[in-house]
């Protein structure tokens, strides 16, 4: 008789099996989406590169648009943490703001990034989808930095909902621009400049009305 110490040990061998499986089939999938896209990308070719039936890919995807969205979502997830990793290296909140701005348009040059999710995205999950899951994953950032900047600002956050979406903006198409250019280290370098200028220009008004306030 099977004892039940060892059911459970091999249920567990088989959940660490069942994960491994599936993230191996997720990084082979950002592979092959980020080389050919959304459309020229075939689920025997994912399994195929996974080494695995495909049977065991449809253990966890119910079909190929569901396979895409857990690599988008994954390729999200790294990029938000990624995000929060730069802006943790400073308590400053304008520079906070440079650290994210630079990272995010880092991550917007990385061939995979910008076929999956900024190009492949709107048009696999439609524009809709696609915007909420951006959102989801992004804006939460945005807000935090935005509120830090208007408290260094004027010590309220009172218009810290009207600066988040006007910054999200500008941010999301910064990153179009970005992943659209022939010449994506250029833009970057033009949108880091631009919106410097912008944050410095802040900042500025900020120590000038601590002048005059002082006077």
């Amino acid at each position: 008789m099977t004892s039940p110490a060892r059911v459970l040990r091999a249920a567990r061998k088989g959940g660490k099996r069942s994960s491994s499986t599936k993230r191996t089939l997720i990084d082979h999938a950002t592979t092959l989406f980020g080389d050919y896209g959304y459309a020229g990308t075939s689920l025997d070719e994912v399994v195929a590169a996974a080494r695995v039936t495909k049977g065991a890919l449809y253990h966890h995807f119910s079909n190929k648009l569901d396979l895409f969205e857990n690599v988008f979502a994954d390729c999200q997830r790294d990029a938000t943490e990624r995000i929060q990793k730069a802006v943790s290296q400073s308590q400053d909140a304008w520079e906070r703001a440079r650290l994210g701005l630079r990272e995010y348009l880092l991550i917007c040059r990385e061939p995979h990034y910008r076929r999956i999710v900024l190009q492949e995205g709107p048009v696999a999950l439609g524009h809709e989808r696609w915007h909420e899951a951006e959102r989801a994953a992004s804006l939460g950032i945005v807000e935090q930095i935005v509120t830090e900047l208007l408290d260094d600002l004027d010590g309220s956050g009172e218009h810290a909902d009207a600066f988040s979406a006007v910054f999200y903006g500008a941010i999301r198409t910064a990153g179009d621009f970005v992943a659209d250019a022939e010449d994506p280290q250029h833009a970057a370098e033009q949108v880091e400049g631009v919106i410097g200028v912008i944050l410095t220009g802040m900042r500025s008004l900020s120590t000038l009305e601590a002048e005059f306030g002082a006077e």
